[in-house]
């Protein structure tokens, strides 16, 4: 773009397509790391976007730090979480929901692969079934239509919106593979479900099988809202429970800290984060900018300062 040339670095991240950029103009070079993380299921593009900045000298990098300031957890890696996912649903006697974000792909996988390990059904609303439909030539997943492994349910408010969002391609796209909530009741053990929250009172008005296991797989935050509230007194009345297995699409702490000095820029800048001052704690080279703040030099003496 004019006299700037900008590198797409494809990265690791819960969203899917997630890319870091390298600038470079008049011979400096700045990183903006965008959302990334080393635990996902492909850390080697992590390793590879290291080994490709090795013999290039980086002026400044832009880079996330979610996780300062806020707790790593128990550092599961998405192989981890599929493997607590499988078990879990393995060990469940009725019903299993699955309430995820249909976006972090990695997480969608883990719940076919573990559908399709404990032999059950996975039903999908018409949102997920249409991300797996936008994805099936860069990933082999299980098609609606395809395999009969996978059917879809089409919640009331999916049903509600389709003439005013004008829908109809998507809602006929999955027609064929459509199952109702009726059957899923009649039989619940053979399913695996994906869930939301508005489900419960528009589609299964407010009954759920008994046992009813609800595997949430979210930022815990939002169990605390009046929703998740219900929800899981649905899940306690049926005699089920809810179980949390995830692990954050953002960078730990400790793998912040490394990728940056393998990197080794000239100057680091906290992007993404409530605590920009913990950059300082760890890298002596951290700038720490606000919002709109430009990078002149009364900044630099700033910063030199602190």
């Amino acid at each position: 773009i004019g006299d700037i040339e900008i590198t797409p670095i494809a990265v690791d991240h819960s969203i899917y397509g997630s890319v870091a950029y390298l600038l470079e103009a008049d011979g400096e070079r700045i990183i903006y790391s965008g959302d990334l993380r080393m635990h996902g299921r492909k850390p080697g593009m992590m390793h590879d976007l290291v080994a490709s900045m090795k013999f290039k000298e980086i002026d400044v990098l832009l880079m996330e730090g979610t996780h300062f300031g806020f707790p790593d957890g128990q550092k599961e890696t998405e192989y981890d979480v599929e493997a607590q996912i499988t078990k879990l649903i393995g060990e469940a006697p009725e019903l299993v929901l699955a309430s995820f974000s249909p976006q972090n792909v990695d997480r969608l996988v883990a719940f076919i692969r573990a559908a399709i390990k404990t032999k059950r059904i996975l039903v999908v609303d018409v949102y997920t079934a249409f991300v797996m439909h936008l994805i099936r030539n860069e990933i082999g997943l299980p098609q609606p239509g395809q395999d009969e492994c996978v059917r879809i349910f089409y919640p009331k408010a999916f049903e509600n919106s389709v003439e005013r969002k004008r829908l109809q391609k998507i809602s006929d796209l999955f027609i064929e593979s459509r199952i109702e909530w009726s059957d899923v009741f009649a039989d619940p053990s053979k399913y695996l479900m994906v869930f939301r929250p508005s489900m419960l009172r528009m589609d299964f008005e407010n009954q759920l099988p008994k046992k009813t296991l609800c595997l949430y797989s979210r930022w815990k935050g939002y169990l605390e809202q009046p929703e998740w509230l219900d929800t899981r007194k649905a899940v306690e009345q049926s005699g089920g429970i809810i179980e949390v297995v995830h692990t954050s699409g953002h960078i730990f702490s400790e793998d912040i800290i490394g990728f940056v000095k393998s990197i080794a820029p000239k100057r680091v800048v906290p992007i993404h984060t409530f605590e920009p001052h913990l950059f300082c704690e760890q890298f002596e080279n951290a700038w720490p900018l606000q919002d709109g703040e430009a990078c002149d030099h009364a900044v630099v003496r700033r910063c030199l300062q602190s």
